[in-house]
């Protein structure tokens, strides 16, 4: 995945003697972001898909396991060190520091996101106004009322289109242009796979979870309207009025879904930077208070006996420190998932910014 845009460009052009299932891979696309990107699973899950509490506590044991491995190495040199410098304290009141300044950093998060949501009254009246607006226009689209909750608003979307795609199928099931039959069946058969893939995983899911955002970035509507807009110039000699109609019908749809999965893509931004607040304040006061214990119980001090053939001192002051480190952590875990959602998401429409695709 980089970082600069690319020209799409119809590889046809380039190559006359392309076969037909060159076209077709070119047509059909993975379901899911995942597959697109050629990310593995594992990666995905670490940044994306595992709950942040828990890939939270997983780099806290990973800090945890590090510390007590390599203190079994050095434990002479830390001994002694322990006995005779202050090297235990001066981590730990370190430590202490970074936590205060943390958790002022996050407040100052907090009070930036919820200053967005303050306005004077007109403004809110313009938001209000655009926001119905956008929904009347989708409920002309799909022809019944806008669902309230944001994973139904983007399933309705998903099966519009969907629907929109079997016809344009059928519209040309009669035609005599076999090309023409042949890349509208590969590109509606990939779009049908697409929204089914999509629409299930939205489901009854409910707004604050990642699924209903994963979701919808499985769901890749921009490379859609990039084929519909080449399929419509490749083809317009031999494309029916009817067929047309359609096609414009299908890039209406797919275009709706674009602004109603970057508005709901925000509002998720917002939800998990207020929820990374609330935890960061939650973890903020136990880190404190170890990092204090610490400082004030154990700096010049080492403990004696072992645990499991490992010295008490190891045990105790490596716990220590993968605590005090929790809200870092935590904040590391959200603003992964949160980067790597809006890198993914940088352009509305057909544009194309991942090698992938090109």
């Amino acid at each position: 995945m980089t970082d600069e845009p690319s020209d799409t460009i119809d590889t046809r052009e380039e190559d006359p003697n392309l076969d037909q299932s060159d076209i077709d891979d070119d047509i059909g696309t993975a379901n899911t972001m995942r597959e697109r990107g050629g990310e593995t699973r594992i990666k995905t899950w670490l940044v994306l898909d595992g709950s942040r509490l828990l890939v939270t506590a997983m780099l806290a044991s990973l800090i945890f396991g590090v510390f007590v491995f390599g203190g079994m190495f050095y434990y002479q040199y830390y001994l002694t060190d322990a006995l005779t410098a202050d090297t235990v304290e001066t981590v730990f009141s370190t430590m202490i520091s970074v936590i205060v300044t943390g958790v002022t950093l996050t407040l100052t998060i907090s009070q930036i996101i919820i200053s967005q949501e303050n306005g004077p009254l007109g403004d809110q009246r313009e938001r209000m106004s655009n926001t119905m607006d956008f929904r009347e226009y989708t409920k002309e689209i799909t022809g019944s009322p806008t669902p309230a909750d944001p994973s139904a608003f983007l399933r309705a979307l998903i099966l519009e289109s969907k629907d929109y795609a079997k016809t344009l199928r059928e519209s040309v099931a009669d035609s005599g242009d076999e090309d023409l039959r042949a890349e509208v069946g590969e590109f509606t058969s990939s779009l049908v796979e697409n929204a089914d893939a999509a629409e299930q995983k939205l489901e009854g899911r409910k707004f604050g979870s990642y699924t209903v955002v994963s979701a919808a970035l499985d769901y890749n509507y921009g490379y859609k309207i990039f084929q519909i807009e080449r399929i419509a110039d490749d083809h317009k000699d031999v494309i029916s009025e009817e067929t047309e109609i359609i096609l414009d019908d299908l890039k209406t749809a797919l275009s709706m879904f674009g602004p109603a999965r970057e508005h709901i893509k925000t509002l998720y931004f917002e939800w998990e930077l207020i929820s990374l607040s609330q935890n960061i304040l939650y973890l903020s006061v136990p880190a404190l208070i170890t990092a204090g214990f610490v400082t004030t119980y154990l700096g010049g001090s080492a403990l004696s006996g072992t645990v499991l053939g490992v010295p008490n001192l190891i045990w105790v002051t490596s716990a220590a420190f993968a605590i005090t480190t929790l809200p870092f952590l935590l904040l590391i875990s959200y603003i992964a998932r949160i980067a790597t959602i809006a890198k993914r998401t940088l352009a509305i429409g057909p544009f194309i910014l991942r090698d992938s695709q090109r």
